[in-house]
């Protein structure tokens, strides 16, 4: 996210709490449970509807040693079904027009669809066709995994995949999320059909289920169709929990040789739960340090296309410092300047409301699409325990104050662990430890 540095200076000041206003009431959304499956409802007077499907845990459903399982099946799930083979399957997505979607994450694993009114029934059918009742012929098994082999390989081909992965790993490692939702080559290739038959049977269950449906349809219809599909599976015994957090880490790094035309560096700072009162301030830190790096580094000084201070919004919340650059010591140098001086000076909090408008007005626009509302009303749901908490978050972040960002940097701005993509004769470790 791009702010003016005016915007951005440090003034010093005393912190005067802007007022809280009440969050508007939704009155389009509301919540119900079909047979077990949790539903979140929003009406909306849009041509499409979307269906999301979520399946909870994420990276903790399956074992470690089986990382991605719950994707791969999925992907799977499109080769054929019981009621549809391959090419009745496929025939029958083409002629209703629809998208299905697979998005694994570390706290879910979602499976959707996108369509019109006119054509939900015929699509819900295949959708929950999918879900519920996959084939998982051998053959469709091993062509799915050879498959996904060649693109978890590909990932070295490319240095922010490259990045990102190890990133993880050493920001995470001994948590869950140090695993990868879409597996990696050694848990791919562990998989047996008869695993993946054993998980579906076991973990296919409506506990684990929330299902977010966004768009112009009534509740009748939504009842009649998960009715007589998804409420039919098992209930099973899951319960959604966050995960657990981690103890304060020590500053690690981990490093990758390339010869590349530039270098990729990748840090994360470990946050809060994503429903601790620290989060709000810790987006707006996020924010003003992204303006400031961007500032110093991109606009003044030239040295990088790419420079950013991103709040990861998980379970966990993290905030990751991120810059590609061909002088990594000059830049790290700068950038733990950036960081040093919003836990040092105080921020007048006049100075952060064009900041904390501009970050609304900008996550707003992201969110605007009916598949980004159905993420948001999911979120809200698992992370804050009610998906109408999520009205809370414009009047949340606009109480944040200038003392409120200083006191999260100071609490969360320490112990960084980075990973490093690039020549390793450019990068002091000492300069990514200081972090």
């Amino acid at each position: 996210m791009i702010f003016a540095s005016a915007a951005l200076a440090l003034v010093l000041g005393g912190p005067s709490r802007p007022p809280v206003k009440p969050a508007p009431v939704d009155t389009m959304t509301s919540t119900y449970t079909v047979g077990g499956v949790k539903v979140i409802h929003r009406r909306a007077t849009l041509n499409t509807v979307v269906t999301n499907l979520y399946l909870l845990g994420g990276v903790r459903a399956a074992p470690p040693a089986h990382a991605g399982l719950e994707h791969f099946l999925l992907q799977v799930s499109e080769r054929g079904t019981t009621r549809y083979p391959r090419d009745v399957l496929r025939r029958s997505m083409a002629r209703t027009g629809s998208e299905f979607v697979i998005e694994a994450r570390e706290d879910w694993t979602m499976v959707g669809a996108r369509t019109t009114l006119a054509e939900l029934d015929s699509t819900w059918a295949i959708f929950a066709e999918r879900v519920m009742h996959p084939r998982l012929d051998s053959t469709d098994v091993e062509f799915l995994r050879g498959q996904m082999l060649a693109a978890v390989r590909q990932r070295d081909d490319s240095p922010d995949a490259v990045l990102a992965f190890a990133a993880d790993s050493t920001t995470f490692a001994g948590h869950p999320y140090a695993l990868s939702p879409v597996g990696t080559a050694r848990t791919l290739t562990a998989i047996s059909r008869a695993d993946l038959q054993r998980y579906h049977r076991e973990q296919f269950v409506t506990s684990r289920m929330l299902l977010v449906v966004v768009g112009n349809v009534d509740r009748a219809t939504v009842e009649r169709l998960v009715r007589s599909t998804l409420a039919t599976l098992p209930a099973g015994t899951y319960a959604w929990t966050m995960p657990d957090t981690m103890e304060t880490p020590k500053p690690d790094v981990a490093m990758v040789r390339r010869i590349l035309p530039t270098n990729y560096l990748q840090g994360f700072y470990r946050g809060p739960p994503a429903n601790s009162p620290d989060a709000a301030a810790l987006r707006v830190a996020s924010a003003v340090l992204s303006g400031r790096l961007f500032g110093e580094i991109r606009s003044k000084r030239n040295l990088t296309y790419a420079v950013s201070a991103n709040y990861r919004d998980r379970a966990l919340t993290s905030v990751g410092l991120y810059v590609t650059t061909t002088a990594p010591d000059t830049v790290l140098a700068i950038m733990l300047a950036e960081v040093k001086t919003l836990k040092t000076f105080p921020i007048q909090t006049e100075m952060l409301r064009p900041i904390v408008q501009q970050f609304i007005t900008e996550y707003f626009l992201d969110n605007e699409t009916s598949t980004a509302q159905a993420d948001f009303l999911a979120r809200a749901q698992l992370y804050r325990g009610d998906y109408a908490a999520g009205e809370k978050f414009v009047s949340e972040l606009r109480a944040v104050t200038g003392a409120d960002v200083r006191r999260v940097a100071l609490r969360y701005f320490s112990n960084a662990r980075w990973a490093y993509v690039g020549d390793l004769n450019k990068v002091t470790r000492d300069r990514l430890i200081a972090f």
